[in-house]
C-alpha cells in the first residue's frame, strides 16, 4: 500500500462484513481498495469485493477511529450542528451530507452492534454523544436545539423551543430522554443518553 485510504475508502472498510469481509461502496473506492491490496474482486458475476487479510488488519485498526463522513467543509470531515454555529440556512448539499451522515451511521450500528440492530446506538455514539445527539436531531429535520455535554455519564443536555419535538426525533433514533425544568431560565431541557437496549 502506497498511501493512506481516502475517507471514503476508510468508511468502506470499516463497514465491511465482520464475517465474511464483504465490502460495499462507490466503485471509484472499491477499486482503489483493489489497487491498494485492501480488498480484491471476486472473479465470477456478480463480482462482489471482500477484504484481504492486509484490508482486515487495517479494518480493526480503523474500528476505535471516529466515523469520518465527507463533508464540504475543509477539514473534510463531517460535523453535525451542535446549535452552537448560529443560524445556518437551508442548503441542498448540507441536506444531502446529514442523509449520508444518518445513513453511515445506522450502517455502523448494524455493523459493531453484537445484535446488528440499527435501532439502538453503538459504542461510537457512547463516545461521541455530542455529535451523536446533534446527528440525530439534524438528521429528523428539527430546528433551535442547542446540544451540549453535562456531568452526568452518558447524557447529553438538549435545549431549546421545542423540547417535545426534540425529545420525539432522539426517542425514534435509540435514545431516551427525560424533560427537566430550568428554574432561572424557566424553559424545559432535556437529558439525552443512547439506549444500551
Amino acid at each position: 500500500m502506497t498511501h493512506q485510504p481516502s475517507t471514503t475508502q476508510r468508511r468502506v472498510l470499516r463497514t465491511a462484513d465482520p464475517e465474511s469481509g464483504l465490502l460495499h461502496g462507490p466503485a471509484a473506492a472499491l477499486a482503489a481498495l483493489v489497487a491498494q491490496g485492501l480488498a480484491m474482486r471476486h472473479p465470477r458475476p456478480p463480482h462482489r469485493h471482500y477484504l484481504t487479510p492486509a484490508g482486515q488488519q487495517l479494518r480493526d485498526e480503523l474500528a476505535d477511529e471516529a466515523v469520518p463522513l465527507v463533508s464540504a467543509d475543509a477539514s473534510g470531515i463531517f460535523a453535525a450542528r451542535t446549535g452552537g454555529e448560529g443560524q445556518q440556512p437551508d442548503d441542498p448539499a448540507r441536506l444531502r451530507e446529514v442523509r449520508s451522515a444518518w445513513a453511515g451511521l445506522l450502517e455502523m450500528r448494524r455493523v459493531t452492534n453484537a445484535d446488528r440492530s440499527a435501532e439502538r446506538p453503538c459504542a461510537w455514539e457512547r463516545a461521541h454523544l455530542t455529535q451523536s445527539a446533534a446527528l440525530a436531531l439534524e438528521a429528523a429535520g428539527c430546528r433551535g436545539y442547542l446540544v451540549a455535554e453535562t456531568a452526568q455519564p452518558e447524557a447529553v443536555r438538549v435545549a431549546g423551543p421545542d423540547a417535545h419535538e426534540y425529545a420525539d426525533a432522539l426517542e425514534a433514533a435509540g435514545w431516551q430522554t427525560s424533560a427537566h425544568l430550568d428554574r432561572r431560565a424557566g424553559a424545559t431541557y432535556l437529558l439525552a443518553s443512547p439506549r444500551r437496549s
